[in-house]
């Protein structure tokens, strides 16, 4: 369904988004300042002017069909976009100051946020983001970070957690690290190459094997706890090495291994404190990420 033609109320559209995220009507209910009864209808007007089911309920609770998760991808977008035109329409944003700090990966903290928080400057230039580049999830729980982007969802009850989408990951190597070596025709060429692997290689080794590439530990001939290494390792023509597709297919002197071999995908979630709902430097930086991080995922993977 294009969602973008259809004409939304507002308050139905911002009553579906709160219960989405909140995960009940009296969630959404308290987040709005407003009644269960009421986010109901308004949930149920909108199901009724789109003509499909968003929300199933039952004893255990709310999950949203597909059309629901579909509409979520948009609504969510429409309101990230309405508080900062408002905020930038009224001179808030430029009064948004403090200091906001984001933990993710060390790789995805070099290669990608930078450009994401760019637009951050123009939008709220009194914030202050400090990139703490971790992948460990007591970064949020011990107060070490304020927003966290980190590839499982937490299990904590006391975070907010939003499912970006998947970025996808193949197979790269350096040209002219193939022009030496040869470039595999199957999937069974790969395992005869040098491998460069990150934190624990040997992790990659069973869903290679299960994509036809018999891959040994002794093919790791450089690895590296840290991303950021391994992908220069990369680069240096040391060997193959599983890496974004966001990066791979943009570096030059970068090429996917086998054109064809099939990817393999991990999520992208961004997580927070349930202080998002308060705090506004917290609230843009949070969106900012949010739109980012979403764009680079609907280049380079399928969304969810």
């Amino acid at each position: 369904m294009n969602w973008q033609a259809i004409s939304f109320d507002w308050n139905q559209v911002r009553a579906f988004l709160a219960t989405a995220e909140e995960g009940s009507f009296s969630g959404a209910a308290r987040v709005l300042k407003s009644t269960q009864p009421t986010i109901g209808r308004q949930i149920g007007a909108l199901e009724e002017a789109l003509e499909v089911t968003l929300v199933e309920r039952s004893v255990r609770g709310l999950t949203l069909t597909e059309s629901g998760r579909d509409l979520l991808l948009h609504v969510r977008a429409m309101g990230e976009a309405a508080t900062l035109i408002s905020m930038v329409a009224d001179g808030k944003s430029q009064d948004v100051t403090g200091e906001v700090t984001v933990t993710g990966t060390d790789l995805l903290s070099a290669a990608i946020l930078p450009r994401v928080l760019k637009p951050l400057r123009d939008a709220a230039p009194g914030v202050r983001v400090r990139i703490l580049a971790s992948s460990e999830m007591e970064n949020l729980t011990q107060r070490d970070a304020d927003i966290a982007i980190r590839h499982v969802r937490p299990d904590q009850h006391d975070l907010i957690a939003r499912h970006l989408g998947d970025f996808r990951a193949n197979l790269y190597a350096a040209t002219d690290y193939l022009d030496r070596a040869g470039r595999p025709r199957t999937a069974r060429d790969i395992a005869d190459h040098d491998f460069v692997g990150n934190a624990d290689p040997e992790r990659l080794m069973a869903p290679l094997y299960n994509m036809g590439v018999p891959i040994r530990a002794e093919s790791f001939v450089m690895s590296s706890a840290s991303g950021v290494v391994a992908w220069e390792l990369v680069k240096a023509g040391y060997g193959v090495s599983m890496q974004p597709e966001t990066l791979g297919d943009a570096e030059p002197g970068i090429e996917k291994v086998l054109p064809d071999f099939p990817s393999l995908e991990f999520p992208i979630w961004l997580v927070t404190h349930r202080e998002l709902q308060t705090s506004r430097r917290i609230r843009i930086v949070f969106d900012t990420l949010a739109r980012g991080l979403a764009e680079r995922v609907g280049r380079g993977t399928r969304a969810a």
